[in-house]
């Protein structure tokens, strides 16, 4: 399985690339700064240079020019658009206004402003029309942000596109799903239910797929009944599901009876292979902070904080953290998104920063300082601090996207190595790579200097041993493909005889290839494998399809998840499970909606 880049960045090179034969295709031109694809039709630059990125504008915004078929229709069409002659008739008002209130709407949903909102922004574009363009006042009437037309539209929208990815999934190869049941909205906990799929030409898309309601699906047979029912609806076989991405909690991984377990009896067919499942991808900072906070320190700073929100808001020293915690969710918070904060390295951090100020504080409005006197806290404190640092520095590595599962499952690896050097380094009390806890205890070494255990090994060694197992049970799936992954992310280096006896004969001829040589050497490894023929090396081809399939970052389920964090006040407000489901995919899909459509279903609509 070949998902490892030969370099970091494996789009980089793609990104900066035109191709002249995007013109007729796509109707785009390589604009005079070289920088993007520039649109024929509607002159709009398109940034990122990725045949996927460009692809996607032109169905989403210009599907209609599909009926210049012909070559010589296709190149005249292409002339008559660089000389700025539309072959069709301009949008009338009434269509741009239909456009205009869409895409509103949408903005609105990605913002995660409440329904009722529309109609202050219909305000403040009448006011500023009136004061700077009042002969054009007049093309507001047209647009209706009432809040029942806003809830309708963003359902539209959410129709076309899932309509969208159910057309692409048509044509997946092979696909894996990533499965989040961290989103707890108001009372209720959802499950986030996102796809990956691979296209024929290994182009990779993710999306939602749906979200269930736990709270009506609380058994397992429930939510598989949910999960199959959606995939029947995208088209989408269990035979041609690879992976399983996971949260590490008992409801996906119970060794009996979670969801996991069903998944894969479910998927068992002399047809397809073994579902590849990892857990602990998904919100790695976030749950392994409980397998790691031994002594109960972020409760405790948890009520230190709902103390500076209520008697220290106005306080200089607070004012960063106070900044920080409203940027990542918002004025209002409930507890769980504030016990989630806190479970951050970079918070952490922040906090441990802050101690001494904290202390003075909690002095001053006669709240108990015990904590601060307690070596054993302190010291529990300083090395929370470190540990959730070289996690969220993990991480942030698993967050990087288009790197292929390997690069990531690299970064596990090479986290495990560290894990093996930290108990290494705690045993003989060298704290280079704890740089709070060296801090906490030099400070206790002069405030106790006949004291000569400051602190206990012992104690830390456990929380890393327990650590360690925690990561080999996660990620043992894709331990035991490690070879596979070595093989297809190096092929030519890679020995025949080591390889399965059913590609031995095409990797042979893979490397006597010298002209596949060549292009190996000068592409990355995406784009070799993209232009392998499925004729020659049908095997090797049909593999890499299904290894790019495994999900290769916890991006698109960290978008969710700080959407949720950002807007939990409006998103508890009542809206049904199909609105929510609507929101989700806004803040999160790439997909551009379909505006044309949308606007020709309202005409429709209202004839």
């Amino acid at each position: 399985m070949w998902m490892t880049p030969k370099r970091s960045k494996m789009e980089v090179d793609e990104a900066l690339v035109f191709r002249p034969e995007w013109t007729q295709r796509y109707l785009v031109v390589e604009p005079p700064e070289g920088d993007g694809a520039l649109c024929l039709v509607c002159r709009r630059l398109i940034v990122a240079t990725r045949e996927r990125d460009v692809r996607r504008h032109y169905e989403a915004e210009h599907e209609y020019y599909e009926r210049y078929v012909a070559d010589g229709e296709r190149a005249a069409l292409v002339e008559r658009l660089r000389q700025g002659d539309l072959p069709v008739a301009s949008l009338t008002p009434e269509e741009r206004a239909a456009r205009a209130g869409l895409g509103l709407c949408r903005l609105l949903a990605l913002k995660g402003r409440g329904w009722g909102e529309g109609d202050f922004v219909y305000q403040c574009m009448e006011v500023l029309l009136r004061e700077v363009l009042p002969e054009h006042v007049s093309v507001l009437q047209g647009i209706d942000l009432s809040p029942e037309i806003t809830r309708q539209r963003i359902l539209s929208i959410d129709e076309n596109l899932r309509s969208q990815l159910f057309n692409r999934a048509r044509d997946f190869k092979a696909y894996s799903l990533a499965l989040d049941d961290q989103a707890f909205v108001a009372y209720e906990n959802y499950l986030l239910v996102f796809i990956r799929g691979v296209g024929p030409e290994l182009e990779v898309q993710e999306d939602l797929l749906t979200i269930i309601n736990l709270t009506h699906h609380f058994s397992v047979g429930a939510l598989m009944s949910a999960i199959l029912e959606a995939l029947q609806t995208a088209g989408l076989s269990l035979q041609r599901m690879v992976g399983l991405t996971t949260t590490h909690t008992l409801r996906m991984i119970g060794e009996n009876s979670g969801l996991v377990s069903y998944m894969r009896e479910k998927a068992v067919s002399p047809n397809c292979w073994n579902v590849i499942h990892y857990s602990g991808f998904l919100h790695l900072e976030l749950l392994s902070s409980y397998d790691v906070d031994v002594n109960q320190i972020v409760n405790t700073i948890s009520e230190w904080i709902v103390l500076i929100k209520t008697r220290g808001v106005r306080r200089p020293e607070f004012q960063t953290l106070l900044t920080e915690s409203e940027s990542e969710h918002g004025e209002r918070v409930n507890g769980r998104c504030l016990n989630n904060w806190l479970r951050r390295g970079k918070t952490l951090k922040l906090i441990f920063s802050l101690r001494k100020e904290l202390e003075a504080f909690l002095v001053s409005v006669g709240a108990t300082t015990v904590h601060f006197s307690d070596k054993q806290w302190l010291c529990d404190f300083g090395f929370l601090v470190d540990i959730m640092e070289h996690l969220r520095e993990l991480s942030e590595e698993l967050g990087v996207s288009k790197v292929f599962a390997a690069a990531a499952f690299d970064h596990i690896c090479t986290f495990e190595v560290k894990l093996n050097l930290f108990q290494r380094h705690i045993e003989e009390k060298n704290l280079t790579d704890f740089p709070a806890l060296r801090e906490v205890v030099d400070e206790l070494k002069q405030q106790n200097k006949e004291d000569q255990k400051i602190f206990d090994p012992d104690r830390y060694q456990m929380v890393i041993c327990r650590l360690q197992k925690e990561f080999e049970r996660h990620f043992k799936d894709l331990r035991f493909i490690k070879k596979d992954l070595e093989l297809f992310s190096n092929p030519f280096n890679f020995k025949p005889e080591y390889a399965p006896i059913s590609v031995r004969v095409e990797l042979t001829k893979l490397q006597a290839n010298t002209n596949l040589w060549n292009e190996y050497r000068v592409k990355d490894l995406g784009q070799f494998y993209a232009g392998l023929s499925a004729e020659s090396y049908p095997i090797i081809k049909g593999v890499a399809c299904k290894v790019a399939s495994l999900f290769d970052s916890n991006q698109i389920c960290e978008k969710a998840f700080s959407y949720l964090t950002r807007n939990q006040h409006t998103l508890s407000q009542p809206l049904t499970d199909e609105h929510l489901q609507a929101l989700f995919r806004v803040a999160t899909t790439e997909m551009e909606p379909g505006w044309d459509d949308l606007v020709r279903e309202r005409n429709e609509s209202n004839p």
